[in-house]
């Protein structure tokens, strides 16, 4: 039989537990509340008056929404790509080299992380505008090129600590006794390394899209007038109202984040594993 708390510790543990459900009800409620009301007959959120499916309706006939919907769903599967691959060449560099400044460059690529994104978005405007190179010293267009290389720059760090910590269970070992059979340096990596690292760079792969997909604070630094996100456009319907139809559209979004992460967390839960 599994060892059970004794009764004191037992006892103990109920004020931590009702403190966090209170937490989580604090955190979580006004979400369920959102969706709730997205389903809400009624022009008014504050006032039920019945179930309805309407707003959902003029959702998916709403053209300008679809289109910030396609543009956020194309952004992030190219950042996405492009994460993964430099992501897991920044961390196995650093995990097999060593070479004057690593530490240095280790903090470097955990800033992305850790400055706030009112800072990143500030930054890519003024790099957009006045560095990056463009004929005739024209600033460089806000539009889709723009928001993806502003994504790709703080996502690709989060793809590159998952697959980090998957590279620390590795054996070396495996990967010399593959060169000792006769394997080359490519054939290794494939056969040997890569089918190792291969979870978390699912994992480290749905977190950029997620985080790509749900990101407003960058994009609106980043966007121009024809190149609207989902968040973006959701953000401008809010300016005005907030209808069932603004419910709606979060729903949706919330939806989508929620099953991204739970993929994102099973897949970790494999980069944990030896």
């Amino acid at each position: 039989m599994a060892d059970r708390p004794a009764p004191l510790e037992y006892n103990r543990l109920w004020p931590m537990r009702l403190w966090l459900a209170g937490v989580f009800f604090f955190l979580y409620a006004p979400l369920l509340a959102l969706v709730a009301f997205s389903f809400n007959d009624s022009k008014r959120n504050i006032v039920w008056q019945g179930f309805t499916l309407k707003y959902y309706q003029k959702l998916f006939q709403n053209d300008e929404l679809l289109l910030a919907f396609a543009n956020s769903i194309t952004i992030a599967l190219i950042t996405t790509v492009i994460s993964i691959v430099l992501g897991a060449l920044a961390a196995i560099m650093l995990w097999r080299f060593r070479f004057p400044l690593k530490a240095a460059i280790e903090g470097t690529l955990t800033l992305p992380i850790v400055v706030p994104e009112i800072c990143m978005g500030v930054a890519m405007l003024v790099f957009f505008a006045k560095v990056m190179p463009w004929p005739a010293d024209l600033p460089w267009p806000l539009s889709l090129g723009a928001i993806i290389i502003a994504h790709v720059s703080f996502c690709f760090p989060f793809v590159a600590m998952v697959v980090r910590a998957r590279l620390a269970s590795f054996n070396k070992e495996q990967e010399e006794a593959a060169r000792d059979l006769g394997a080359s340096d490519w054939q290794a990596f494939r056969d040997v390394l890569l089918p190792h690292i291969k979870p978390a760079l699912v994992a480290g792969g749905l977190l950029a899209f997620t985080l790509s997909l749900d990101d407003f604070v960058i994009t609106f630094f980043t966007s121009g007038p024809n190149t609207v996100t989902f968040p973006v456009k959701v953000y401008s319907m809010v300016r005005f109202s907030v209808t069932p139809e603004v419910n709606a559209a979060s729903t949706m979004l919330i939806v989508l984040t929620a099953a991204l992460m739970v993929l994102m967390m099973l897949g970790q839960k494999k980069t944990q594993s030896p």
